[in-house]
């Protein structure tokens, strides 16, 4: 089963399968694993929505032995991020880890916590299944990309730096999203002779804020996949260079990425839409594990990143419904 609902809709989607092409895909970070969804997309009131109410214990896959990393453990891991990043001279890498929600004897309404991550994130691309014993569900804005088939046109955006909503930027933030606006901009004058790209401005997701710029060109449709595939893993999730920040990753983080900072791909008649899978979470029978990360510059502080992870964390902490 799978449910979404786009950025600034209403309207809650599922997929009712037929024998079409796929019409919503999600690919792991390191695109090793897929899973599709085919059929046509069919929009159900709240109310349907809440008919099919999945609660964690309609899940049969249990989380075992899991040691959740600490904050000395993930900032002692990330002085040596800090030195690797200045001996290899990189602009920015993206370290993730893993937040443990144990559910013990509380039961936890997936379907409800999702209507939560819908009302608490209008902007979000927001979404819940469970397929081949796996359960995800997330809410987050980046648009990796967006593809109208009528107009050819593209759009993406640049979307770094994280801090609470009531502070002011520095340095450290500017310094990190200006690579990611950089990369897509230089992949993008690849297909087209003009590329738009908006002024730098707040973008607003729940008690974070990030620094945001839009993109858009027309480029031809059969370049499109080809587009997505130098864009992903953006600097936004991964780091710059790509593959040395790829090998980076696997060498720090002791964890699979799975769909976390991967992608989702939704098509319809009129376009191609592709989201970055952040601010979401992998559940389990007796468990959740809540991804996050951020982007790791020569000048972080161990203890604000890690303290930046505790608030990305909130997104879906705060809208779990536990009954």
């Amino acid at each position: 089963m799978i449910f979404f609902r786009f950025p600034f809709s209403e309207t809650i989607y599922t997929v009712e399968e037929t024998s079409v092409s796929e019409a919503v895909s999600f690919l792991s970070f390191d695109q090793s694993e897929k899973i599709d969804f085919k059929g046509t997309l069919k929009a159900i009131s709240g109310a349907e929505f809440l008919n099919q109410e999945v609660f964690h214990d309609n899940l049969n896959t249990e989380l075992l032995d899991f040691k959740e990393e600490t904050a000395r453990e993930y900032q002692e891991k990330l002085l040596n991020v800090i030195d690797f990043i200045k001996e290899n001279q990189l602009s920015k890498l993206v370290i993730s880890r893993r937040k443990l929600v144990q559910f013990n004897d509380s039961k936890l309404s997936l379907s409800q916590t999702f209507l939560n991550l819908c009302e608490s994130y209008k902007n979000a691309f927001v979404y819940f299944f469970i397929k081949d014993g796996k359960c995800w569900l997330g809410a987050f804005s980046e648009l990796l990309g967006k593809f109208d088939k009528k107009t050819s046109e593209f759009q993406t955006m640049s979307l770094a730096g994280t801090i609470p909503v009531d502070e002011n930027w520095t340095d450290k933030e500017i310094e990190e999203q200006k690579p990611v606006t950089d990369f897509i901009s230089n992949t993008l004058k690849n297909y087209a002779s003009e590329v738009y790209k908006s002024d730098t401005y707040d973008h607003i997701s729940g008690n974070i804020k990030h620094l945001r710029n839009d993109f858009s060109a027309k480029i031809s449709e059969n370049d499109l996949e080809k587009i997505i595939s130098e864009l992903h893993p953006t600097p936004a999730v991964c780091g710059i260079p790509k593959e040395i920040c790829s090998n980076a990753i696997e060498h720090f983080e002791t964890h699979p990425r799975n769909f976390y900072a991967g992608y989702i791909k939704v098509e319809t008649e009129e376009n191609v839409q592709y989201f970055v899978n952040l601010r979401c979470a992998e559940f389990f029978e007796n468990a959740a594990l809540i991804y996050v990360g951020g982007g790791i510059t020569a000048e972080s502080s161990p203890e604000k990143e890690w303290r930046e992870t505790e608030l990305k964390s909130e997104a879906v902490l705060k809208n779990l419904s536990f009954t």
